[in-house]
């Protein structure tokens, strides 16, 4: 049935006297996910079988990957090439093609290694090497700080909260309430910002304050901890300590074996001792 429906159907995009390909899963539809995993389930098995890639117990990994979105991990250029190359003979097999200009490669840099990198091409045309890199919603920096990420989501809920003070501001108390719990309590992987300034985690807290403050018509200078207990909502530090303890428990439980070989070295990275630091 699936065969005969994929054969059968026609999407396409026209521009001027131009279609697209007729190619791809359907667009939303409640089968994709799984056909298309199906599809480039080769191409991943391709790569995990390759001994490239960041050496984790008796394994490697070098590919993560998220529906469409892929990531290729190598600790050398020389690796990053051949996990390319065997990513190129998957497309030419299976008559697609890499599109270069959204590609970018990630250096992380610790301060020693050599300054110049040499290109990487995926499609003949060399890959763009960037200092930051958006991946499911969190940003990576070169420097392994998370600043970027940090900054990002203070002017996200700048804008939330704005937009909120100006439609809401005749709503009654306990609506303004629950609208910021459910709009301005996100915080996505706050759990994760560990390497950042403390200029960075003042921001945004000062951030999630005043936009709680201005909600609810508070003065400017009122005590933040007096406001929050007595709406009773967490501040930014519970919401970040509450955060970090609930990762924890689905890491050191999760039953993957990357991860599970990730949870059991964690009591030796510098990582698990800063959250036990934020968390206490």
């Amino acid at each position: 049935m699936l065969a005969y429906w994929y054969e059968k159907q026609t999407n396409n995009v026209r521009w001027g006297n131009k279609f697209s390909a007729d190619s791809g899963v359907r667009q939303g539809g409640v089968t994709s996910p799984d056909l298309f995993n199906c599809y480039i389930n080769e191409l991943i098995e391709e790569l995990s079988g390759t001994p490239v890639g960041l050496r984790l117990g008796d394994r490697f990994v070098n590919n993560l990957s998220y529906a469409d979105d892929m990531v290729l991990l190598s600790p050398s250029i020389k690796g990053m090439r051949k996990l390319l190359s065997i990513c190129e003979r998957y497309a030419q097999r299976h008559q697609l093609v890499y599109n270069a200009k959204k590609t970018e490669m990630l250096i992380f840099r610790s301060g020693r290694g050599p300054s110049y990198v040499p290109d990487v091409y995926i499609g003949g045309q060399p890959v763009k090497i960037v200092n930051t890199f958006k991946y499911l919603g969190h940003i990576l920096s070169s420097d392994r700080k998370d600043n970027h990420d940090i900054e990002r989501q203070r002017r996200c809920l700048s804008v939330c909260g704005n937009m909120l003070a100006r439609r809401f501001f005749k709503a009654s108390k306990d609506t303004k309430i629950h609208l910021f719990r459910t709009f301005c309590q996100t915080f996505y992987t706050c759990q994760l910002w560990t390497e950042c300034t403390r200029r960075s985690l003042d921001g945004i807290r000062v951030q999630y304050n005043n936009i709680f403050r201005h909600l609810m018509g508070f003065k400017r200078y009122c005590s933040a901890s007096s406001m929050f207990l007595e709406a009773r909502l967490n501040t930014f530090c519970a919401i970040r300590r509450s955060r970090i303890a609930n990762f924890l428990t689905r890491v050191e439980g999760c039953r993957n074996s990357i991860i599970a070989a990730l949870a059991s070295r964690l009591h030796q990275t510098k990582m698990y001792w800063d959250w036990l630091q934020i968390a206490a």
